[in-house]
């Protein structure tokens, strides 16, 4: 089966000279559905196989109200369901308030990130005059898929088999608007909870909570932070959640005049606070360590006194949004910002001792990897391997894998060849599986070649052996951000 679910007018032009809106980047204008008949399977799906592997999209549908970063576009879920050895893909955009206001507008009616001054109307996130894209994050969650974007947005809930948009929850809105829940929120899929955080420009400049097993907020506290940050990402442990206070920071006098200015206070340090999950602020205790600022971690433990944090560290100065730069020179500050080997991202462990107060910081490895990712039921725990991607050196573009032994420290890499750019992997561990890697990793990819994209399924102990099975997409999809991956057993268990 191919279906059509619905044709989008897309009116970014095709005509564009922005590098993020053509190319890999060029928006999709098609929902589609399709099973394995109609879809070409380089290989053999492993029947073992059982679940389902999502990841968000950034598919800008109009033409830009101003400078058009690639954060800003609409959130469109991509997903592909693996079961008896058969795929289903279908993709279909976040519906969003913003976005059907858009569509009934035929045009953009919020702008994004980089010129907030040109909102002409409420908006959402931590700078309040964006669209509620609701296109970096995705995660399953009670049932349903949460998608948020960075900035923060509405809880939005779809279902996990058919992408449709369930909307969000009133009672918990009426609790966390207007800053809503930030990406990179962690489910313990032991106890059902997930962690989250949200920030903003007016105190407090933070706030922590946790939604229960059913998705109710169960706990939601403001956290004490000097001034407005910039933080990315939150970990969690058995008993712990840390939080980030980074030396990323909004410029309080310019803020004053409605201007954003983020600064990187390199002669500051880094600050790490380590919650009780249900615990507030008088609870946290803080450690410093070097001054840096981190995107995303790979996963934390507890080790006895000391609470591990694992991810990926840029010590170099983060770039400051080309804000009032226009044309070619906008574009290139934008390819800079977005370029891992410039920020020279790397796999780094920091070691908090919760008895005595002591920071320890090791760097695991020197080559540039960033978006790490580990098994669901490791997250949070004690845990052996990571998958990071590789990046070009010259853009903003998934060029490979590479896995961390994080006991023995061995390393394996897999390149997805040439012009063939990839996303997020997730792991998908076999029916049955006892041991860490006894799966396999997934990740679509597009081929500017072939001028198609796929979804590859690889051996997740031998990554270097390439896919066991490559799933031709019925389109090429664009550019990707964050995926997740729903167990079989979970789909339908969580849902009722």
């Amino acid at each position: 089966m191919l279906e059509v679910h619905d044709k989008i007018n897309v009116t970014v032009s095709k005509d564009t000279d922005h590098p993020y809106l053509q190319g890999f980047f060029a928006p999709m204008d098609t929902e589609y559905t399709a099973t394995t008949d109609t879809m070409q399977v380089i290989g053999e799906i492993p029947k073992d196989l059982h679940g389902i592997y999502i990841r968000n999209t950034h598919n800008q549908v109009h033409e830009p109200l101003g400078i058009y970063h690639p954060f800003d576009g609409d959130g469109m879920l991509h997903a592909i369901h693996f079961e008896d050895g058969k795929a289903e893909y279908r993709n279909r955009f976040v519906q969003t308030v913003g976005y059907l206001a858009e569509k009934s507008a035929g045009k953009s009616l919020w702008p994004g990130m980089l010129e907030p001054h040109l909102a002409t109307a409420r908006g959402w996130g931590s700078i309040g005059k964006m669209k509620d894209n609701a296109g970096t994050d995705v995660i399953a969650h009670a049932g349903k898929l949460l998608a948020t974007m960075s900035q923060g947005s509405e809880p939005w809930r779809l279902d996990p088999l058919t992408l449709e948009t369930l909307g969000v929850d009133a009672e918990i809105n009426q609790k966390i608007l207007p800053r809503g829940i930030a990406s990179h929120y962690k489910v313990d899929v032991y106890t059902g909870e997930l962690m989250f955080f949200n920030y903003g420009e007016q105190y407090p400049y933070l706030n922590y909570g946790v939604l229960d097993r059913q998705g109710n907020l169960s706990h939601y506290v403001p956290v004490e932070l000097p001034g407005p940050r910039w933080p990315h990402d939150l970990g969690i442990t058995k008993n712990y959640t840390i939080l980030h206070d980074l030396p990323f920071i909004l410029d309080e006098d310019l803020l004053k005049k409605d201007i954003r200015r983020v600064r990187f206070y390199d002669d500051r340090p880094a600050r790490f606070g380590v919650i009780p999950r249900h615990g507030d602020n008088s609870q946290i205790k803080w450690f410093e360590a070097k001054p840096c600022f981190i995107l995303h971690l790979a996963n934390c433990y507890e080790d006895g006194d000391w609470v591990i944090q694992d991810g990926c560290i840029q010590l170099t100065t983060p770039g400051k949004p080309p804000i009032g730069v226009q044309g070619n020179d906008a574009y290139e500050k934008i390819k800079s910002n977005l370029n891992k080997h410039k920020a020279k991202t790397q796999m780094y462990r920091w070691k908090f001792n919760m008895r005595t107060g002591q920071t320890v910081e090791e760097l695991i490895d020197d080559e540039v990897t960033e978006f790490p990712v580990v098994s669901n039921e490791n997250m949070g725990y004690d845990y052996r391997f990571s998958y990071n991607t590789l990046f070009h050196k010259d853009d903003w573009l998934k060029v490979g894998l590479k896995r961390y032994d994080m006991k023995n420290g061995d390393t394996m890499r897999f390149e997805y060849g040439d012009q063939r750019y990839g996303s997020e992997p997730v792991v998908a561990k076999r029916v049955g599986a006892v041991e860490e890697d006894d799966g396999y990793v997934l990740t679509f990819i597009t081929d500017m070649i072939e001028n198609r994209s796929e979804c590859l399924i690889l051996d997740a102990k031998d990554i270097s052996a390439g896919p066991v099975a490559r799933v031709i997409l019925p389109a090429r999809i664009s550019n990707g951000i964050h995926s997740t991956w729903v167990e079989g057993d979970r789909i339908h268990a969580e849902r009722n």
